[in-house]
């Protein structure tokens, strides 16, 4: 499927990165310098933090083994 907005925007992208030789360090810096001059204010938020198991998950399905069965 050809999407011609995906088409424009990769190729901005590759003329913006191919402007600094596809240095994604010179490339951050511009875009870090487009920020400032657009006197936008940015937000960052720090990650969120992963909370540990808690145990074991049930899934609520049960198994019924009839009495005196060797087998699952």
């Amino acid at each position: 499927m050809i999407d011609p907005i995906v088409d424009e925007v990769r190729r901005i992208r590759d003329a913006h990165a191919a402007m600094f030789n596809y240095d994604l360090d010179a490339i951050f810096q511009d875009i870090k310098e487009q920020e400032k001059k657009s006197g936008l204010k940015f937000v960052s938020y720090p990650p969120r933090k992963i909370e540990p198991d808690k145990g074991p998950h049930t899934t609520g399905a049960s198994i019924s083994v009839s009495p005196g069965s060797n087998s699952i």
